[in-house]
């Protein structure tokens, strides 16, 4: 469970994640973050939270983002808000190490998606690059769709093909959400 004070490292990816308030903290209000990039991050897949916004302040180095498609380089002391439904992906693009204040609003289960993907991948239940498979792909994407989406397929398309992949991802054993990651 995040707690004020916890660190979390994805020992795929070099994200390192210090939660500074959680919902808990918050009544639900804000989940606030302070993540550090390695040096030549991966872009993560284009998304967008439907019922959330977001704001990033770069506390030290620099990060690309992706917004609606375009570049915007961002550097120390740079802000950015990114409002619900915008699709945008970050990623630090340097060769130095960058930190980042990362707010969301409301904090809904961010923290609990945050926790269980970095989970999956330090136990080795991802892809090398800390993607999940398919099938665990399809039941993180249910269960989180309120927090994250991926802006392709289109959302239908992804509804209709993860529900039709769930009862087959969970025969298979993988959750939505595990509790080991989480408490």
């Amino acid at each position: 469970m995040a707690y004020q004070g916890k660190t979390i490292f994805n020992k795929l990816t070099g994200i390192e994640t210090l939660f500074v308030r959680t919902g808990k903290d918050t009544g639900g209000q804000l989940l606030e973050m302070q993540t550090t990039y390695p040096a030549h991050s991966n872009e993560p897949p284009p998304h967008y939270h439907p019922q959330q916004e977001e704001d990033f302040v770069i506390l030290s180095g620099a990060m690309t983002a992706r917004i609606d498609g375009q570049l915007r380089v961002l550097q120390q002391g740079d802000t950015l808000h990114i409002p619900a439904n915008q699709v945008h992906s970050m990623w630090n693009h340097t060769g130095e190490k960058t930190v980042v204040n990362w707010q969301v609003r409301p904090a809904m289960d961010t923290e609990y998606l945050i926790e269980t993907a970095t989970g999956l991948a330090n136990d080795g239940r991802t892809r090398p690059s800390g993607a999940p498979n398919l099938l665990q792909a399809a039941l993180l994407m249910l269960h989180f769709s309120k927090e994250f989406r991926l802006e392709k397929p289109p959302y239908a398309v992804q509804r209709i093909l993860f529900g039709l992949l769930a009862p087959v991802a969970w025969l298979a054993g993988y959750r939505g959400i595990y509790r080991n990651y989480i408490d």
